[in-house]
């Protein structure tokens, strides 16, 4: 029992350390640019439809290359910059939600990202995509950085 325990809070921490370290940098030293981005949409409007049910995603002009909005449930949307943070310089790399519905891949250097966050799955790419903040009241959805 004593050793399951120990082994439970050992794979807790080592999982813990990889977000910490990849979420502890700066965001002064974010590959990708930041560029003001003020979007109010819609999503119970039938132009949205795509991300009305939990787990849906679109794409939106905004941004450098523009951004991925995933409802992540209910009441809380996630907005990722289409800027590969691997290759930020080449507008060829931009991310694409792949079949699955799960990962975001730039086609030049293979990375992946997780929709639901932005963090890395597979490499090269050691940072995350870059997030914007997003507010929603149940009818409107504000996506600021």
């Amino acid at each position: 029992m004593r050793k399951a325990l120990l082994l439970i809070i050992t794979i807790f921490t080592l999982a813990g350390c990889h977000k910490k370290n990849q979420q502890s940098q700066p965001a002064a030293n974010n590959p990708v640019p930041s560029t003001p981005v003020s979007i109010t949409l819609y999503p119970n409007d039938p132009l949205n439809f795509k991300i009305q049910a939990i787990g849906g995603w679109m794409y939106y002009s905004g941004g450098i290359n523009g951004i991925i909005i995933y409802r992540k449930s209910e009441q809380e949307f996630i907005a990722l910059e289409r800027t590969s943070s691997y290759l930020p310089d080449n507008a060829n790399a931009k991310v694409k939600v792949q079949n699955d519905n799960f990962t975001c891949k730039d086609s030049i250097s293979g990375s992946k990202w997780q929709i639901i966050d932005g963090t890395v799955i597979a490499g090269p790419a050691t940072w995350g995509l870059r997030l914007y903040g997003t507010t929603f009241d149940g009818s409107v959805l504000k996506i600021r950085n």
